[in-house]
């Protein structure tokens, strides 16, 4: 998918493809040969002294705020005490130059190369006198430039899928390397065999290897296989998730990428077609996400159902604003009138302003256009399996409801079809969220808008539930397809588990109507409720923590607590043993496992001596045979959460949300759910930025569990690449072997002035 920038005739825009460097030139033989770190002198050191780090790094923990990969140095007066210096770089890619440093020594690399390594030279001069110097040599190497493609895809028996990696290198020799693994970030075990892997390298576009997956022979049980990719030595890692299933089901979500035949159906890439930011005569970047659903007003009027961040652009588009199918992001970033790969399915007619405290939603509705989108409401692969294995498109289901949706629950099995994961399964984990995002104006996020803080949403948790691009999405009960919510925002937490925020379904056409006024209302467009054949990819939140080494210190602590908690064994009160354990409601914790008669209803304590306890209900010969579990989740019961237990739950978070977000930057999202320590008592659900984290996150609130979900601020887009700037200081040539017919126009384009371009996703 990636190419050449091209220009347009009409309006001298250069189009970018998907994450495309436009006419980024290989510099065998230009870079300058090997420097040493000299890291210390009379007067003071720097540290480390040497290093290696990924141009980008998917699957690491990045340390910049942005996220991006990031080496922190710093500086020390051989007497003791940090030195006052200024830091600065030099070297490094002749294209993409040596990355950045700021004044506190945290340095940022450039966001591709044109080598598989160089050199990058970290300089502090003392402040009080300059001429006193340290030096620190980087070495850096290319990372992913993006996740796999597919991220994840369902098969059954014999099938065969390719997969996509992308460097963010043009030129060079590196490769990707792939292989099967039962875990994200294994090298072993996984089902099935994978194809020789094939790379193109271009001194115009960024590396990419394709290998092709085929599932086994026969499928025994549905289970996950993972397609892992690695380049050399790098810490970076990326994986694609394969669901092998007994039914049979084939879901790749590059369906819902494509142009559709008119009428489209929707849980398909689109948007605003002026979302693209422009720098000079050049688009930069573009924007796009999912149309999700069909309504209608009580005149039998359609609309476009989607966020507000997609189709009106955060509060910056204007009424009538063409919408179009595919998205740009699909169509590399060619808007409808400029090229072909677009069809206008609808007008931008209103959207609830986020600069507004009356709104609680992030929606906006588009008027279709005569024909050009299916008017029974079907939404890709949420209808029927057909003999191929693949999944027919839908409608939701509507019948019992009125088309007004139906309200969620936790625990509840949803559904929900989009531009990037195409359709997926997860769970409701939270209820009467509470949960702050960040707005920006630009595809970019370089211009933050705002940040709006929505009550009462839905969070919904599941491995590769969504990813950006699905924003817009309409999420259904999967029992019966009912509209639940609409998708929004969403990440990864530290456990790699999606955690998604919905708007309830019912909400969203209420807060349009009351925008609307003059007695108009709004139902979902579909027809008699149906079952969803759910792609379920399972969630790792409690195998997670289980898996986690705990720390010394931790180890200790919760050693002590268990001496104090023999003390509460008594089996004629239920109370049959205790043990080690670890807790998933604060995963990286230690816990006191507490084994209660499954027989008689245990009020068992939520802390000993500050340590959570691990509530798990069995029998007294499975404790005294050493073979009841360690956690709930691997009994065959898990308890549902009584309606008492929830509302007095609710009715205590929303005495705490606002105080625990307005005094704590680290919280940004508080809701209510179940206890994944006792599934028999609910839990608030808290949400804290992993940059942020506190020193004492406390067991319980107010007497109630407390929950921890660790991962960045929610915000509606994420960039596959960053800018990139041409620096060329020699006649740049090909790599040997991997020259191509265009190399002398590709130089040729190069030499003169480019404008940096990026691709965006919401």
């Amino acid at each position: 998918m990636l190419q050449l920038a091209q220009n347009t005739v009409n309006r001298r825009l250069a189009i970018a493809a998907l994450a495309l460097v436009p006419a980024v030139l290989a510099i065998a033989g230009c870079a300058a040969g090997p420097v040493s770190a000299n890291p210390s002198n009379s007067t003071f050191s720097i540290s480390p002294g040497t290093a290696t780090l990924d141009t980008n790094c998917t699957g690491c923990n990045a340390a910049s705020a942005s996220g991006s990969p990031a080496e922190q140095f710093t500086a020390t007066l051989n007497s003791g005490g940090a030195a006052a210096v200024t830091w600065s770089v030099s070297g490094g890619d002749l294209n993409s130059g040596p990355g950045t440093i700021n004044s506190s020594g945290q340095y940022v690399p450039p966001s591709y190369l044109t080598a598989d390594h160089v050199q990058v030279v970290v300089t502090a001069r003392l402040t009080s006198n300059s001429s006193i110097t340290a030096t620190a040599v980087l070495t850096l190497s290319p990372g992913f430039l993006q996740p796999l493609t597919p991220e994840n895809a369902s098969l059954g028996a014999n099938g065969t899928l390719t997969v996509t990696g992308y460097l963010a290198e043009a030129g060079g020799y590196a490769g990707i390397s792939y292989a099967l693994s039962s875990t994200s970030t294994g090298s072993t075990g996984g089902q099935g065999s994978l194809s020789t892997v094939n790379c193109t390298r271009s001194s115009a576009t960024f590396t990419n290897c394709t290998v092709t997956y085929t599932a086994p022979q026969t499928i025994t049980a549905t289970g996950n296989t993972f397609i892992v990719a690695t380049v050399g030595t790098s810490a970076s890692v990326t994986s694609t998730e394969i669901l092998l299933n007994t039914a049979g089901v084939v879901s790749n979500p590059a369906s819902h990428e494509a142009q559709l035949p008119t009428p489209v159906s929707l849980g398909s890439s689109g948007g605003n077609n002026n979302d693209f930011d422009v720098s000079g005569n050049q688009i930069a970047d573009c924007c796009s996400g999912t149309l999700g659903a069909l309504i209608q007003d009580n005149t039998k009027r359609q609309y476009l159902l989607s966020n507000n961040h997609i189709l009106a652009r955060s509060d910056h588009a204007s009424v009538g604003d063409m919408i179009v199918q595919p998205g740009l992001i699909d169509n590399s970033c060619t808007p409808n009138g400029e090229g072909a790969g677009t069809t206008p399915v609808g007008v931008l007619t209103t959207w609830l302003p986020f600069s507004s405290s009356a709104t609680n939603a992030d929606v906006a509705i588009a008027q279709v256009n005569s024909g050009a989108v299916n008017t029974s409401g079907s939404i890709l692969e949420l209808g029927a399996l057909n003999g191929d294995g693949t999944l027919a498109a839908a409608p939701p289901g509507t019948s019992s409801t009125g088309g007004k949706g139906e309200a969620a629950s936790l625990n509840l099995t949803v559904a929900k079809s989009g531009r990037t994961t195409g359709l997926t399964c997860g769970s409701v984990s939270a209820v009467n969220l509470d949960v702050t995002v960040e707005y920006y104006s630009d595809c970019a996020e370089t211009k933050p808008y705002l940040s709006k803080t929505f009550t009462n949403q839905i969070a919904i948790s599941g491995n590769q539930f969504s990813d950006s691009g699905d924003s817009g999405s309409l999420v259904v009960d999967a029992s019966n397809a009912e509209p639940v919510g609409l998708y929004f925002t969403g990440g990864n937490d530290t456990s790699g588990v999606t955690q998604a925020v919905a708007s309830p379904a019912p909400d969203v056409l209420n807060e349009l109507a009351a925008l609307q006024g003059g007695g108009t209302t709004y139902t979902y467009v579909g027809g008699a409720d149906h079952s969803v054949s759910c792609v379920n990819y399972g969630s790792s939140t409690v195998s997670a923590a289980l898996r986690r080494v705990l720390p010394l210190a931790e180890t200790a602590r919760t050693e002590r607590a268990l001496d104090q908690a023999r003390q509460l064994v008594n089996p004629s009160a239920g109370i049959l043993g205790v043990a080690m354990g670890k807790s998933t409601d604060r995963s990286g914790e230690g816990a006191v496992v507490v084994y209660v008669d499954e027989a008689i209803n245990v009020s068992a304590p939520a802390t000993v001596a500050g340590v959570r306890t691990v509530v798990v209900p069995t029998t007294a010969r499975a404790v005294q045979l050493g073979l009841a579990p360690k956690s709930v989740f691997e009994s065959d019961y898990v308890p549902a959460l009584s309606a008492a237990a929830l509302n007095q739950a609710v009715s205590t978070k929303q005495q705490n949300a606002h105080r625990l977000m307005r005094r704590n930057p680290a919280f940004f999202a508080v809701g209510v759910g179940q206890s994944l320590d006792n599934p028999s008592e609910a839990a608030l659900v808290i949400y804290v930025d992993r940059k942020l984290i506190p020193a004492q996150l406390p067991a319980t609130i107010d007497g109630l569990r407390t929950r921890y979900i660790i991962m960045d601020r929610m915000h509606v887009t994420r960039g596959y690449a960053t800018p990139i700037q041409s620096q060329h200081h020699c006649i740049p040539h090909p790599a040997p072997g991997q020259a191509d017919s265009n190399w002398l126009d590709a130089v040729n384009h190069a030499l003169k002035h480019i404008d940096p371009l990026k691709l965006k996703l919401d």
